[in-house]
């Protein structure tokens, strides 16, 4: 008879072999000592949630993110003898810092420096979900995009060309239906991938008029050099010229400083390891 858990091995990779180093062990709760950290990333209403509880099953930490009223669930998974710590962001339509939300998963992905960040996105609303997929690529390079709901997007007549979606944006795009758990394996083959530099991103960069090209590389170029080790440069660049108030209050206060340091997980972010937090289970 089928456990739960070898249906959810067969569900990812394919068959119930526990022993196969591509089957997806549900960690749940037990993130202690985790070889890496992923970010789970996206628009509200993709498909995200489902994903991260496919990945660690219903059991998983929650609580809030430092000083936010914002909800923070993270729990974890082993595949190819690696435990993986997920972290699922809160959903959000930009990475702009004008909402709570957006903030701490701005933060999150670019001082909490995940080894890999997922961003799922809704294949029948491409469009709209790309918004996210090219602000995260402006943070990190390290991204697999998991393109969810292609079976909907079938049912309206919407096919996606994954393979030049991927060439486009320099990154690993993947058909997934995480409700039947179609595309996973790939999924999770592809983070592997990314983090051990298997797979080699070149991530698509929004380019501006000459003026503004230089105005970034001239303030990114001087942040490198008072802040070294500092994370996303140019995207700190941006939003510094942007007026972003969170990243001016940073530079004012020498938080910057700390955190390319790495003396501190400022800015909203979580440690590597787990907090004590509220354990839930169904």
């Amino acid at each position: 008879m089928a456990t739960p858990m070898k249906e959810s091995l067969k569900l990812i990779s394919g068959h119930a072999c526990e022993a196969c180093p591509l089957a997806l062990t549900q960690a749940g709760i037990h993130t202690e000592d985790v070889d890496h950290v992923v970010a789970l990333a996206g628009n509200p209403n993709t498909g995200k949630s489902t994903i991260f509880n496919a990945l660690t099953g219903l059991r998983q930490h929650t609580g809030n993110w430092p000083g936010k009223t914002v909800t923070r669930a993270e729990g974890a998974f082993q595949f190819g003898g690696k435990t993986y710590k997920v972290v699922d962001l809160p959903g959000t339509y930009s990475l702009l810092s004008t909402s709570a939300d957006e903030e701490v998963a701005r933060d999150f992905i670019l001082f909490g420096r995940p080894d890999c960040t997922i961003v799922v996105v809704d294949a029948t609303a491409l469009e709209r979900n790309l918004n996210l997929v090219l602000q995260v690529l402006e943070i990190t390079d390290r991204v697999v995009v998991a393109l969810n709901l292609v079976d909907e997007a079938a049912r309206k007549g919407i096919q996606v060309d994954h393979r030049r979606l991927a060439r486009e944006l320099g990154v690993p795009v993947v058909p997934t239906v995480a409700k039947s758990g179609q595309g996973m394996g790939n999924l999770l083959q592809a983070v592997e991938g990314v983090i051990s530099g298997a797979i080699r991103t070149r991530p698509h960069h929004l380019q501006g008029d000459r003026a503004f090209q230089q105005a970034v590389d001239r303030l990114a170029q001087e942040l490198t050099q008072l802040y070294p080790g500092l994370p996303s440069a140019r995207w700190v660049a941006m939003r510094l010229l942007d007026g972003d108030p969170r990243i001016q209050e940073a530079v004012r206060t020498g938080e910057l400083a700390r955190i390319a340091h790495g003396d501190t997980p400022a800015l909203g972010t979580v440690p590597r390891y787990p907090l004590t937090l509220e354990e839930v289970s169904p």
